[in-house]
């Protein structure tokens, strides 16, 4: 019996054995293979014992990456206080809202404003479980395994966005200063509260579902669905506050010295006081993919905050016709929202991006050969991090040697709250730009009105900021 039970055994593990190697698998000649043609050197064995007490950067920082950094830039936007999204990933609002302010401190000369991003994030996340809510709605009789269902069920909450998100919430809502409704733990620490109300979100979309396939009247599903949004909103009332209906504000100069009797305002007011009427139509998006048709629009389905609002549409443009329009619009004084994927080759500690910070083919004795189209196409790299342009250093010639930018990572981040970018590092690892109209050529404002090509929210580019 022993016997019988081992000779079993050593079938079971020869077959398991062959199963693994099959169709691709790494058998054991390939393994010898391998590693024969890695044979560790002398290097080799340096740079493991090396790595075992350091981190990866520390060994691949490029003494070129050492020498000091250049903070002169010849076209600035004026200064304004630093932010911080603290451990979230409001990086759009708070650039967005920098932008709004930075208009509006231009605008009056003098004035200066600060904006709350907990009051328009309650608006944001309210406004997404809506958007989730009534997707499900709109699908509710595809099958639950279909694509687009199943985009609802896996996002059916974020803390991520565009700038659409700010123009289209800002002029529904409203804004208030930040000492009327300041930051939240939740606000500022997302995760904990967002994964609850995802959770919910997805209990409540089954059920919505159900009340659709069961053929119930659109009537009683709509006001179940009002029911389930006052369940959120009670929800995120307890995490982020109750939304400020209004207040008393006072106008300060930098010094502090009041400009204006106090006023009362409803955030709708504040908005037109800080904004001065309607965003949208105002600004066009911009974008460089490289694996798309240029000059060409694109509109990327369900990438909004809110159902009745505005999905991101951009026209696909050359960096040079993007830094263009950046020089542009930065000549005039004025800030520009933008996005980056700003993980690659940033040196946090001194807020500097070259794509020769960190020398990682020569650390791995390899190359990494991908251009910025292939990058994109194997999601390798997209459009992670939205931060607040703010200057441009250019040449004699007024080509850009460097650019710089306005983070949310607090003042005690990177170049006192600034990260500086070189030109190559610019066009390879830059995505987004929103400019104002005025200056965009007219051509590209033709563009800008084609009939959008429309792709999916799945696009590796198309990913939240």
């Amino acid at each position: 019996m022993m016997k019988s039970t081992m000779m079993t055994l050593l079938l079971g593990l020869s077959l398991s054995a062959a199963a693994q190697t099959k169709d691709g698998g790494i058998s054991a000649q390939m393994l010898q293979q391998i590693q024969q043609q890695n044979a560790p050197t002398a290097s080799d064995r340096a740079l493991r014992n090396a790595l075992a007490s350091n981190g990866i950067d520390v060994l691949a920082r490029s003494q070129e990456s050492t020498r000091a950094l250049d903070t002169y830039f010849n076209v600035e936007t004026k200064k304004q206080s630093i932010t911080n999204q603290k451990s979230s990933g409001r990086c759009w609002m708070f650039s967005g809202l920098n932008v709004l302010r930075a208009n509006f401190a231009k605008r009056t000369d003098s004035l200066t404003v600060s904006l709350s991003q907990d009051y328009l994030f309650f608006w944001d996340q309210l406004e997404k479980a809506n958007l989730m809510l009534q997707g499900v709605i709109d699908t509710g009789k595809k099958p639950i395994d279909d694509q687009r269902v199943q985009f609802f069920f896996h996002y059916p909450l974020n803390d991520g966005g565009t700038f659409c998100g700010v123009a289209d919430l800002a002029e529904k809502y409203g804004l208030v200063p930040t000492e009327v409704q300041p930051e939240t733990y939740s606000a500022e620490n997302t995760s904990r509260m967002s994964a609850i109300i995802k959770s919910k979100l997805r209990e409540q979309g089954l059920e919505l579902r159900r009340m659709v396939n069961d053929g119930k009247k659109t009537a009683d599903i709509q006001k179940r669905k009002t029911q389930m949004l006052g369940e959120i909103y009670h929800m995120l009332v307890i995490t982020l506050g109750e939304p400020v209906k209004e207040f008393t504000h006072v106008f300060r100069d930098k010094n502090g010295k009041p400009l204006r009797e106090p006023k009362k305002y409803t955030p709708k007011e504040f908005y037109q006081e800080i904004v001065g009427g309607p965003l949208n139509g105002t600004f066009i998006m911009v974008m460089n993919d490289p694996r798309r048709e240029y000059y060409k629009t694109y509109e990327v389905e369900y990438d909004r905050h809110t159902y009745d609002g505005h999905n991101w549409k951009y026209l696909n443009l050359p960096m040079e016709e993007i830094e263009t329009l950046a020089i542009a619009s930065l000549k005039d004084g004025r800030k520009l929202y933008s996005s980056y994927d700003v993980g690659k080759q940033l040196d946090r500690k001194r807020g500097y991006c070259d794509i020769e910070n960190f020398d990682y083919a020569s650390l791995f004795n390899t190359t990494f050969t991908m251009n910025k189209a292939d990058r994109i196409a194997t999601f390798d790299s997209g459009s992670t991090h939205a931060m607040t342009l703010t200057a441009v250093d250019l040449d004699k010639e007024g080509r850009p040697m460097k650019w710089k930018v306005e983070n949310s990572w607090g003042s005690d981040s990177g170049h006192n709250g600034y990260v500086i970018m070189t030109a190559r590092w610019f066009r390879e690892y830059m995505f987004r730009l929103v400019v104002d109209k005025k200056y965009v050529s007219d051509k590209l404002l033709k563009d800008f009105e084609q009939k959008p090509i429309m792709v999916m929210p799945e696009d590796p580019l198309f990913q939240m900021d």
